[in-house]
């Protein structure tokens, strides 16, 4: 009985496949991360980045609109906070970073 395998029978064995490209790979690996910046960090910069901008440009007078959702017009502007007049002789203190939006002249009045 002969117990090695003969080498010709060996040789009908196809090889086995190699797999993908490791460069394919690598390159859709890269496209992936460049699709993920351009449609999710470099949005997301650009809101960071204009909200920064309308933090440091409060002034009196503007009229804002708070996370919370209370509009008001600033009476008063300092280093972290700024206070926010929402009716007659009622004035709130917010933190800067509490203000997400600010409203053109006249709309509290509209309102």
């Amino acid at each position: 009985m002969n117990f090695f395998i003969s080498p010709a029978f060996a040789e009908d064995i196809p090889p086995l496949m190699d797999g993908p490209n490791p460069l394919l790979q690598m390159g859709l690996l890269v496209g992936f991360l460049i699709v993920f910046y351009a449609f999710v960090m470099r949005p997301q910069r650009k809101r960071e980045k204009a909200q920064r901008e309308l933090i440091t440009s409060l002034q009196k007078g503007d009229e804002v609109v708070t996370s919370g959702g209370i509009v008001g017009r600033i009476t008063k502007v300092s280093e972290g906070f700024v206070v926010v007049e929402v009716s007659d002789k009622m004035e709130l203190k917010f933190q800067r970073a509490s203000i997400i939006a600010s409203l053109p002249k006249g709309t509290i009045k509209a309102i």
